[in-house]
């Protein structure tokens, strides 16, 4: 799903973001050109990724809509596993799911590290045998104790274990892998919903990093 690029430019002791960089500081009118190093415009990267283009993963997008569609901060998240072809295997009322469509628009959570050989070989086929499990049946899904992120944090545990490693509770792997990249995540939503009512959306900087 393309996005339209934000780009920041500083100026008048502020951050200024638009969808083009203007010839003039919105601010203040003077030109920007010729403007110092420090005040180059900036394109800021977007926090999220296409999920099917993501494999081995942890993905996480709004249960209905996307994070640039209206996500208003409160509503529901669902979150998935991909396989190695970007496959999204995730957990509802009606079982395990693998979606080939509908996670364009994700934050993702990379699961394996290039130098892991044999987790590489092996991911598809301890996903599938996995969901595969009686605990992952419809009946057996309870919207706040037996859910998405049970079935995901699951999986992730029983990697771990078979490494030997210790298993992370919810709130560990929540506070060390999701929140950080949430965080990006809402000001990133931010910054495009004033955009999309606005040209340009000026933040003052503060005083220890305002240039010019």
């Amino acid at each position: 799903m393309a996005e339209a690029a934000i780009v920041r430019v500083r100026h008048c002791g502020a951050a200024i973001f638009g969808r083009r960089v203007p010839e003039r500081c919105p601010a203040c009118g003077r030109p920007l050109r010729g403007s110092e190093l420090l005040s180059a415009p900036l394109r800021l990267p977007s926090p999220f990724r296409h999920g099917h283009r993501q494999p081995r993963a942890f993905l996480l997008r709004p249960t209905a809509g996307t994070f640039l569609g209206g996500y208003d901060g409160k509503s529901d998240l669902h979150v998935g596993i991909t396989n190695s072809n970007g496959v999204v295997y995730n957990y509802d009322a009606e079982g395990v799911h693998r979606a080939g469509t509908g996670w364009e628009q994700c934050i993702s959570v990379p699961l394996v590290q290039p130098h892991m050989y044999g987790l590489l070989q092996q991911w598809d086929q301890l996903l599938e045998e996995f969901s595969a499990g009686e605990p992952w049946l419809p009946h057996r899904y309870d919207e706040h104790e037996h859910n998405c992120y049970t079935y995901a944090l699951a999986f992730i545990n029983s990697i771990l274990t078979t490494q030997g490693k210790r298993e992370m509770t919810k709130s560990e792997f929540t506070e060390k892998f999701v929140i950080p990249q949430t965080k990006r995540a809402a000001r990133y939503i931010t910054l495009h919903q004033e955009l999309t009512a606005n040209d340009f959306y000026i933040v003052p900087l503060p005083q220890q990093e305002q240039q010019c």
